[in-house]
């Protein structure tokens, strides 16, 4: 009886939804900017950022910016204008 209850309790909770970001980063010396999309862990700008600055961060990259936050919706539209860096952060 209580695992059927658990069980109806973990159903009802929602689900997890995949959360990405599209954003725009440069390296130095010599210069090179690049577009890129990456799974972030929520679909919220300032968590996208944290989250992107030190994947970035450690090959090299710099955030400039996040353009925006979607869901998997969203991909598709985005993939040849990533390109390498589509999901590669």
């Amino acid at each position: 009886m209580i695992r059927l209850a658990l069980l109806l309790t973990l159903c009802a909770l929602p689900a997890h939804a995949a959360c990405y970001a599209d954003y725009k980063a440069k390296r130095d010396n010599p210069l090179r900017l690049h577009y890129g999309v990456a799974e972030v862990p929520e679909c919220n700008p300032d968590i996208a950022r944290k989250a992107l600055q030190g994947r970035l961060g450690r090959e090299g990259w710099t955030l400039l910016n996040i353009l925006s936050v979607f869901g998997p919706e969203g991909l598709e539209e985005r993939k040849a204008s990533a390109g390498d860096y589509f999901l590669r952060f």
